[in-house]
């Protein structure tokens, strides 16, 4: 797709792209906010027995564990 700089643009092509916007985005389905927060709450609580930054990483499979200490002398 072709980079369009919108200065070189005149009044009228940069209305018939926000109307066309708009009709694209009319045809969009909506979804009610506490539905989808259900939904996303189920899925997270489905995964988070699999999830590392709720179980952890045990240390042997923990790729970013001390290796060893740092002694400055």
């Amino acid at each position: 797709m072709p980079v369009i700089n919108i200065d070189d643009l005149t009044d009228l092509d940069k209305a018939n792209m926000e109307v066309t916007q708009l009709k694209t985005e009319v045809k969009l389905e909506r979804a009610k906010v506490s539905k989808c927060c259900e939904e996303i709450t189920e899925y997270i609580q489905g995964g988070a027995d699999e999830d590392p930054l709720v179980k952890g990483i045990p240390e042997e499979k923990n790729p970013f564990k001390e290796k060893g200490g740092c002694v400055i002398c």
